[in-house]
């Protein structure tokens, strides 16, 4: 079978890409020598399986490409998954790794004297404006989100938001930029995405590769 004939697997670039490789290996996914190569130009792959090809997309991206049938599987942030929040997507496994958290941030010296849960309206600056607005307006605040695709603790600082919401691992991009956590919203990981469709119409395929990433997770490699 050739690779365009099979399944594709959309990955996403950066953070998750890096550390994805041992469960992919683990899973029996070997990528082509230009999947490694900082400067290759092309966006699809072949793998080691003939069946199974890889394209690599912008984080954000793979939702989408999974959701409309694009691609039959998807790595992709749970932080994703809940910004698009697509019907068409069902997220079958917790991959364990990407693990970092989305809470809302603000300058250090505006934190000192300030409650999140007496607020009634937030302005904020962030990457998730439907998540973030679901999740405020879960408690009744109303939340006015200026989007950005990147650079967001940056919004204080140039008096665009006094308040952000994104993305935290370490801590220390918040920190250097004389910022404070002051709410936890969700804890992220990356997980396997499907097609819902193809998962009826392709059943023994599609239901494969979730079981082989299944044994991947728990440290066992593909038969």
């Amino acid at each position: 079978m050739a690779a365009r004939d099979g399944l594709v697997l959309a990955l996403p670039k950066g953070r998750i890409l890096t550390e994805i490789g041992p469960v992919m290996r683990r899973a029996g996914i070997e990528p082509e020598t230009a999947f490694a190569d900082p400067e290759a130009r092309q966006l699809r792959f072949t793998t080691s399986d003939e069946a199974l090809s890889i394209i690599r997309v912008r984080s954000f991206d793979v939702a989408t490409f999974v959701a409309f049938g694009a691609a039959q599987l998807g790595i992709a942030g749970s932080d994703v998954l809940m910004e698009f929040d697509y019907r068409e997507l069902y997220a079958p496994l917790d991959l364990k790794v990407g693990l970092c958290r989305l809470v809302a941030a603000e300058p250090a010296d505006l934190a000192s004297d300030d409650d999140p849960s007496r607020w009634s309206h937030v302005r904020v600056a962030t990457k998730y404006p439907r998540l973030t607005r679901r999740h405020f307006a879960a408690r009744g605040v109303q939340a006015e989100c200026v989007k950005l695709h990147g650079a967001v603790e940056l919004a204080p600082s140039l008096g665009l938001c006094r308040r952000i919401v994104d993305l935290v691992s370490s801590g220390a991009t918040l920190q250097a930029n004389q910022l404070v956590e002051v709410e936890h919203i969700a804890d992220i990981s990356a997980r396997l995405v499907v097609n819902r469709a193809a998962l009826k119409t392709r059943a023994e395929e599609v239901g494969g590769w979730i079981e082989r990433f299944r044994k991947a997770i728990d440290g066992a490699p593909a038969a």
